[in-house]
């Protein structure tokens, strides 16, 4: 029987990647404490998050619940060690991509982790941690992570107007916490985090056990995955919206950074 286990699963765009970078950096210190799960173990559990939430259809969400439970059942818990998962990806792509408009596809994967959580372990002690942003910010930041990552062609003005109900992860958060009572959900903004010792990692290490000791020998990492200058990101929408094919348009905007890594 594990401690705590404590699910990180979105959202994108708020600070994720900071806060495993967190926990990678210092695993070697909070190994003792818990097992710590991130994406690079996990990829094709991730794929089927995605393929739920782009097609809702009960085979991704089986292959889903399938690929946890034999994510869970190769770790070395022991007693009472703590378990922490943080992959943004748990709840699916990032809104945004077509018809995707939000993040309704997240509560039936966060009942998932909690039903396979439940046969694995007696009355487990789960706690669903996410972390969240303003709307204005959010939509910014989702936005041109779609026009550097995909071929994203519309104007920020139109993406907002389309994908706006997206931003509200408040709601989003208070949809899972109805479908995964009577577990924990618990919310920290993005905003709320800037003067934390560890940032945005702070308010997931609370959750968990961690002698005072060995919380003060964790080393911050620096904000990852932040946005690329404005101009950058002018020519990487261009790149978008010219008649280039998929691949043509990856290799323009890999050529674009080497140049500037020239300069």
């Amino acid at each position: 029987m594990p401690g705590k286990i404590v699910i990180h699963a979105g959202f994108h765009k708020t600070g994720t990647t900071t806060v495993q970078q967190v926990l990678k950096k210092n695993a070697k210190l909070l190994w003792p404490h818990m097992a710590i799960g991130l994406r690079h173990r996990f990829e094709e559990l991730l794929h089927a998050a995605r393929d739920y939430s782009t097609w809702r259809d009960p085979l991704s969400l089986a292959k889903f619940s399938h690929r946890f439970d034999a994510f869970i059942q190769s770790l070395d818990l022991g007693p009472k060690r703590q378990l922490v998962i943080s992959a943004e990806e748990l709840s699916g792509h990032l809104p945004g991509r077509g018809d995707l408009a939000d993040y309704s596809a997240a509560p039936a994967l966060m009942a998932e982790i909690v039903t396979v959580l439940e046969h694995r372990f007696q009355s487990p002690d789960i706690t669903f941690y996410f972390s969240t942003r303003a709307a204005g910010p959010w939509l910014k930041s989702a936005y041109w992570e779609h026009v550097k990552a995909s071929r994203m062609t519309l104007d920020f003005g139109d993406y907002a107007a389309r994908y706006k109900v997206s931003a509200d992860l408040d709601e989003a958060a208070a949809r899972i916490a109805q479908k995964v009572a009577p577990h924990r959900v618990v919310t920290r903004s993005l905003a709320s985090c800037a003067d934390l010792p560890l940032g945005p990692a702070d308010p997931l290490l609370d959750l968990l056990k961690i002698p005072a000791a060995r919380r003060a020998l964790l080393k911050p990492q620096p904000p990852a995955n932040q946005a690329r200058p404005p101009e950058v990101l002018q020519a990487f929408l261009e790149f978008n919206r010219s008649d280039m094919t998929g691949p043509e348009v990856g290799e323009a905007k890999r050529a674009y950074l080497a140049g500037l890594t020239r300069e």
